[in-house]
């Protein structure tokens, strides 16, 4: 009697259903990266607000030891070497550095004058920040426990020096600090680390009333667009120079009058109007958009 022996077929994938499923897989994949896109820059940009107020807190530790917020005009009375007529700026944004952690990280001396070259105390004659500026040991003990702060941990403050960000730094002298948002758009020059943009502080004037849109340098506004100007118009970090074409939306002066204004009062009025702003330029690295993380909450309006 002869054996049937039957033979078992392997199941297999068709061409048609193959490409089924991977039309599917791709469909998923296009449906989950946009929500993972989102995701992460939702949780960047809480990041970003917990920066700042841990700023916002250090700023007001600052205001109840100093009386005061850390002025934030570009000009200081610094002048540049082998030139006589000629001053280097130092922006709100290196003045905010220097406040929460002094011009050399290790604290903010309160007898700073908020000049770039760290000259300051009474007389205007003495290196503030400069340990080898004739100063001997015990004077620079003295110093150092006059200084006050640093009022973030330097590990979460995120300080760079601007030469560190910034191919070409002039008008500002380039070994100066900046504070960097939670973003790490750029790169930093020295290390090839990732790093954030500079976050632009501005103090509010109280004795003035005016939040012009359509007048940027009327002298009467609270805020002056012009504290953090020059150093929005050096562009992206890493460039070689400042681009010829606009280099941010912020650098059109109107702009920085529309995102700050207050939209919940009838007339042109800034947020923060008795203290400061701080801007971070947000997700894409770019002053003056949408994206910008500000500490109020703010809409984005059209120009007039």
């Amino acid at each position: 009697m002869g054996l049937c022996i039957k033979k078992s077929k392997k199941g297999a994938f068709t061409i048609i259903e193959l490409l089924t499923v991977m039309s599917i897989i791709v469909i998923l994949i296009g449906l989950l990266v946009p929500a993972s896109n989102k995701v992460r820059r939702f949780a960047m940009d809480v990041r970003q607000k917990a920066q700042f107020h841990s700023i916002e807190a250090a700023l007001e530790l600052f205001y109840s030891e100093h009386e005061m917020y850390p002025p934030s005009g570009a000009l200081d009375e610094s002048p540049v070497p082998g030139y006589t007529d000629d001053l280097f700026e130092y922006c709100g944004a290196m003045k905010l550095a220097e406040a929460m952690m002094g011009q050399d990280l290790m604290g903010y001396h309160p007898d700073s004058l908020f000049r770039s070259d760290g000259i300051g105390g009474t007389s205007g004659g003495k290196d503030l920040y400069d340990s080898n500026d004739a100063w001997d040991a015990l004077q620079w003990n003295g110093n150092l426990k006059s200084r006050r702060g640093p009022y973030l941990p330097l590990e979460n403050a995120n300080a760079y020096r601007l030469e560190e960000l910034y191919k070409q730094t002039d008008p500002y002298r380039s070994d100066r600090f900046v504070l960097g948002d939670v973003y790490n758009r750029v790169s930093n020059l020295k290390t090839g680390r990732r790093v954030g943009m500079p976050i632009l502080y501005y103090k509010a004037d109280t004795s003035k009333n005016a939040h012009d849109r359509l007048d940027p340098d009327n002298p009467n506004n609270i805020y002056d667009y012009l504290d953090n100007y020059d150093l929005v118009l050096l562009g992206f970090p890493g460039q070689a120079m400042p681009p010829a074409g606009p280099s941010h939306e912020l650098e059109d002066a109107r702009r920085f009058y529309a995102n700050t204004r207050n939209d919940k009062v009838s007339i042109d009025r800034p947020y923060k109007a008795d203290t400061y702003i701080l801007i971070s330029a947000g997700f894409d690295g770019e002053y003056g958009t949408a994206d910008d993380i500000c500490n109020f909450d703010w809409k984005y309006m059209e120009l007039p």
